[in-house]
């Protein structure tokens, strides 16, 4: 993934946020990243625009918010991918925890950023294992934080299956 993205500067201007959004998709298939809008995907830092589906006349009005489910598909999906990128090859990456606080409620189009220090980038790349803690910010349309979030992830080598090849 972090290869192909890297290909980014031989597409045209034009083109390079369907082309990264495209790349995003095949990736992260089993996310249902198509209500996904990957707007920065970098090895330091993920952006993901999620956008409020249009209502229908006479919803409720907890309907016209964005429920708790799509908050967690949003800053899940922005965390493990910038994990992800960081973590080396042999590893795996385990969710260990995860804390969503809900300020108010969250409406409109939402933009959750991941971001990962150069020295947590290093010791990811250094180790075997380890986890680390990741805050993910979270803004509506109007610059509102309707949530915090943070998550603990963990990575470990991985073990060779029985079905692998040698």
């Amino acid at each position: 993934m972090a290869r192909q993205l890297d290909r980014l500067c031989e597409v045209p201007a034009f083109a390079r946020g369907w082309f990264r959004n495209v790349v995003m998709r095949r990736a992260l298939t089993h996310y249902g990243a198509d209500s996904l809008n990957f707007l920065q995907v970098s090895s330091s830092a993920v952006e993901i625009g999620m956008k409020r589906q249009s209502g229908q006349s006479g919803q409720s009005d907890l309907a016209q918010h964005l429920p708790a489910a799509a908050l967690n598909l949003l800053v899940e999906t922005a965390s493990s991918t910038l994990l992800g990128m960081n973590v080396r090859d042999d590893c795996q990456l385990r969710l260990k925890a995860l804390s969503l606080n809900f300020l108010q409620p969250a409406s409109g189009n939402l933009r959750a950023t991941a971001s990962l220090t150069p020295e947590q980038r290093a010791f990811m790349q250094a180790s075997n294992s380890g986890e680390v803690r990741l805050a993910v910010s979270v803004t509506d349309q109007a610059g509102v934080t309707p949530v915090n979030c943070e998550f603990i992830w963990a990575w470990t080598a991985h073990s060779p299956g029985k079905n692998q090849s040698a």
